[in-house]
């Protein structure tokens, strides 16, 4: 639990001290139409991370339906390897994200580094409260897909994670943004 609340701290802070001084405009620039933003991987991260939210809640209030795949082990264990694999920071291998979790098409609001203060806040809160359903296993599902289960553990691993991921998504972005301001 430590483990991951830390690295939430950690990473929230490095999106603030590297991109908190930028503008709305900066933080909307893209350098093409098929490259994110640095808005729109923080909004990206805020809309994942919230669709495990209701998740928690229906397990606390007894209503989760835990999928049938969740009583195969080593599919189980298939997925967890799988998808922590392909959130990887160092961004090796391009992936496409469920159409649910896709960010904001249109500028992002100011104030998006703010929000994603306060949802990590919240954030951290949900998986320091979840301590006993990973104490017991608790298996879930992707909240894009059904068919795809894992441990509340590795779903949290898998969070984390996928949040660096896109913090190195995104100072790519600033990168090219400095460049091309050099070059003019």
């Amino acid at each position: 639990m430590n483990k991951w609340v830390e690295t939430i701290d950690k990473t929230t802070q490095d999106f603030q001290e590297s991109f908190g001084e930028l503008t709305s405009e900066q933080l909307n620039w893209k350098p093409n139409s098929e490259t994110w933003s640095i808005a729109q991987n923080i909004d990206h991260l805020t809309v994942i991370n919230k669709t495990y939210f209701p998740v928690i809640n229906s397990i606390r209030k007894g209503t989760y339906k835990t999928p049938i795949l969740a009583k195969l082990g080593f599919l189980v264990s298939f997925f967890e390897r799988t998808v922590l694999k392909a959130v990887q920071p160092d961004r090796k291998k391009k992936m496409k994200t469920f159409p649910v979790w896709e960010p904001a098409k249109s500028e992002i609001p100011t104030g998006v580094l703010n929000r994603f203060k306060e949802h990590q806040s919240e954030l951290k809160a949900m998986i320091e409260n979840s301590k006993d359903l990973v104490e017991k296993g608790t298996i879930i599902s992707s909240p894009a897909n059904k068919n795809i289960v894992y441990s509340l553990g590795a779903a949290f691993e898998i969070i984390v994670t996928h949040e660096q991921r896109h913090y190195e998504q995104a100072k790519e972005v600033l990168e090219i943004m400095k460049n091309k301001a050099k070059s003019k």
